[in-house]
């Protein structure tokens, strides 16, 4: 996906990104297909000379995977510009398509020397700390919606901002079947959700990024964030003021929507 107007299409979006714009929407021969839209990102990514901080999971709901008829989900670059501490502000827009809560983890840098296959034993040598951050979604693009895993895929991931809570070190937590909640009280605005929702479990999504980053050959030099996904699915944001997630044994996270 190197043809000239592929890069005129992706220059506007990478524009777009870097500068919290809102663009027409882009065809959807870049983003109907999950395979295209993959292609389409990595082209974008490519074009962005800001440090990486991590990488996203999205579309990992099952019931959502079976509506969009997908096999897996899919993932994405994290920007350190758009990785907030606990309690900063986020300004969205009508392009805003919601909130999530998720699990995310910290992981060394030496991930990208291990020459062996990772699994679901060998990847926690290199979990370093766990915590519960909230991540704001949303387009780049005047549309609304979900049609596809392309469109969110192809959009930088649909990641607008995320925002970490405190980290605990990792000592082999269990994050299975863990009840989560991401409230505005002011409004009274209450949605519960749980782990399990996330690709079986968050440390199933972990992995699912982390072989994806081996087959791609990713190489990074700074430890690396990997967010495994929302536990509460995408959360309308019904008001501005402050939304708090809270994730059962690993604590709260809060952010002030402008």
């Amino acid at each position: 996906m190197k043809d000239k107007k592929s890069n005129l299409i992706a220059n506007k979006l990478v524009k777009a990104f870097l500068e919290s714009k809102i663009i027409n929407p882009i065809s959807s021969k870049y983003t109907k297909k999950l395979t295209n839209a993959q292609k389409f990102r990595k082209l974008c990514e490519s074009k962005i000379k800001k440090p990486i901080i991590g990488f996203k999971a999205g579309g990992t709901g099952i019931p959502v995977l079976k509506k969009l008829k997908e096999k897996e989900p899919f993932y994405a670059s994290v920007y350190k510009h758009n990785v907030l501490k606990n309690n900063k502000s986020v300004k969205i827009n009508k392009y805003t398509l919601g909130i999530e809560l998720e699990v995310c983890y910290l992981l060394k840098k030496n991930f990208f020397d291990f020459k062996s296959k990772i699994s679901k034993n060998n990847m926690k040598k290199f979990i370093n700390y766990i915590a519960p951050c909230i991540e704001v979604v949303g387009y780049r693009q005047k549309k609304k919606g979900i049609k596809s895993f392309g469109d969110l895929c192809s959009d930088f991931g649909a990641n607008v901002k995320f925002i970490v809570g405190t980290k605990k070190k990792f000592k082999n937590n269990n994050v299975n079947n863990l009840k989560t909640n991401i409230s505005n009280s002011k409004i009274k605005q209450s949605v519960n959700g749980n782990t399990n929702t996330v690709y079986i479990n968050p440390m199933n999504s972990l992995l699912f990024v982390l072989k994806k980053l081996q087959k791609d050959k990713i190489k990074h030099d700074k430890d690396f964030y990997v967010f495994t996904g929302s536990s509460v699915g995408v959360v309308p944001i019904l008001s501005k003021g402050i939304y708090k997630g809270t994730i059962e044994k690993l604590g709260s996270v809060k952010t002030k929507i402008n």
